[in-house]
């Protein structure tokens, strides 16, 4: 039932790391993205408050899908941009990338939003008053706090978006959902082997991430 596996033609474990590779990436990318789009929600700036609930709005109500190919066909194919890239196989890693980070970005931007509205409005208050400006009152009173407090949510968000990764396969990112497909096409007497094979492989991925940050979240959590 599971002849596939020892076929030269898949490479199961290479696609697997693509798709660690993409979630890797990309969730450095989102938390950087959707730290500063918190930031710009909460700013005292009217232009940087309607920038960041219009941008959170939109894509975050956009199918991921659409998001990750009009990365690919908007800017890589119609004005030219390659991130870098000069294969056909970087350029869709890194417009994968893209696509995720600004889609992610959103939901963390919303989580970390939940997570500074719990930082009492009295310690800000009083950093203000101490002469501090709002970027100093963000990065050293609320974020540090807000961070911990959305440790959990986080985790979710991290493990929507290694699920989230299979998308890439729309724009021809070699993951593991693109294999997935070539071996349904290829091996129609083994379907169910190949579906559960790549479930277990997206349960090992997801399953250690999820028990690891919800231990973390209990180390951390804020003491009120």
């Amino acid at each position: 039932m599971f002849d596939f596996l020892d076929s030269p033609q898949y490479d199961l474990l290479g696609a697997f790391w693509v798709t660690v590779q993409l979630t890797l990436y990309s969730a450095v990318g989102s938390l950087i993205w959707g730290t500063l789009l918190a930031g710009m929600r909460v700013s005292p700036v009217p232009l940087m408050r309607a920038f960041g609930t219009a941008y959170v709005n939109l894509v975050r109500n956009t199918p991921l899908t659409i998001v990750v190919v009009s990365c690919s066909l908007v800017l890589n194919q119609t004005l030219g941009f390659a991130l870098g890239g000069e294969t056909f196989k970087d350029i869709g890693f890194r417009m994968a990338v893209l696509g995720l980070v600004a889609y992610t970005g959103t939901f963390v931007c919303e989580a970390l939003r939940s997570g500074i509205n719990t930082v009492p409005v009295g310690q800000a208050e009083a950093a203000r008053a101490l002469g501090l400006s709002f970027f100093q009152v963000l990065t050293l009173i609320v974020l540090p706090q807000a961070f911990r407090s959305v440790v959990a949510p986080l985790a979710n968000v991290l493990i929507a978006l290694t699920k989230n990764t299979t998308v890439a396969a729309a724009i021809g990112v070699a993951e593991a959902a693109l294999l997935m497909k070539e071996m349904v096409e290829n091996e129609a007497d083994a379907l169910f082997a190949v579906f559960g094979v790549f479930a277990l492989g997206f349960v090992l991925l997801t399953l250690p991430t999820g028990l690891l940050l919800g231990w973390v979240a209990k180390r951390v959590a804020v003491k009120r």
